[in-house]
């Protein structure tokens, strides 16, 4: 890891930019973060293109400097500046013709379009806890917020160094994922459109609806279930092929 910028934003919150090889990550530091006084880590999901969702990414991590938390990112694979994986662009491609047309999604397309994502995102996404966690000012608490659903889903199986995960930006998920073993104990809710509702994972979890003028009642989209054919997202130009 090696960090290339650094600025104070208005709020007092340091971002730096950062590489990991060739893979580029924002953090975000609170002024109270020191190596007297680490604090806890969250990393940001979000479906890719890293400058495209810096605007909210950046809200999301002023946020969470606010109540005491670093936050993180990195690009995922195929998106941004990275190269294209064109595997999945046939399977985003797949994806899309049968949105279109009405059709049911096939948990074969599901696997095709996430499986060889999350192989490569999830070692690049622990990768960045090695580097991370080495940093004086970050605590040994490390949290998974926002979307893509199926690698907060997949990092909280396979890294023992997440404690907690709110899940939300629905995208479909492999039911082989949902059925890896779990552990416990493990917090995993899933939110969407103003509404959270726990997750049919492994994993238990609370949910809690916030008050909001409207409401709409919608479930992660969970590949080979009755979820599925809830609420389906097309990805947008641009984005990672996993949403």
């Amino acid at each position: 890891m090696r960090f290339t910028s650094a600025q104070r934003l208005d709020d007092g919150v340091v971002e730096r930019e950062f590489t990991l090889g060739e893979i580029p990550g924002i953090l975000w530091t609170p002024a109270s973060g020191s190596a007297s006084e680490p604090v806890p880590l969250i990393l940001l999901g979000h479906p890719g293109g890293l400058h495209t969702m810096y605007p909210r990414l950046v809200a999301r991590a002023q946020n969470s400097a606010a109540a005491g938390f670093a936050a993180a990112t990195i690009e995922l694979p195929g998106s941004g500046d990275r190269p294209r994986i064109a595997a999945a662009e046939d399977a985003r491609a797949d994806l899309r013709r049968a949105l279109k047309a009405g059709e049911p999604v096939s948990s074969e397309l599901v696997d095709r379009l996430i499986l060889p994502l999350m192989d490569e995102a999830v070692p690049e996404w622990q990768a960045t806890l090695d580097g991370l966690l080495s940093l004086p000012e970050m605590g040994g608490t490390v949290g998974f917020a926002g979307g893509l659903i199926s690698l907060g889903t997949r990092l909280a199986v396979v890294e023992p160094r997440t404690t907690a995960a709110v899940l939300f930006a629905g995208s479909f998920v492999p039911r082989t994922m949902l059925e890896e073993p779990g552990r416990s104990p493990f917090h995993c809710s899933s939110c969407c459109s103003g509404t959270t509702k726990a997750t049919t994972g492994r994993w238990r979890s609370t949910c809690s609806t916030p008050s909001a003028p409207r409401k709409r009642r919608c479930t992660p989209t969970w590949a080979g279930t009755p979820a599925s054919r809830g609420t389906r997202r097309t990805p947008a130009p641009g984005s990672s092929p996993g949403t």
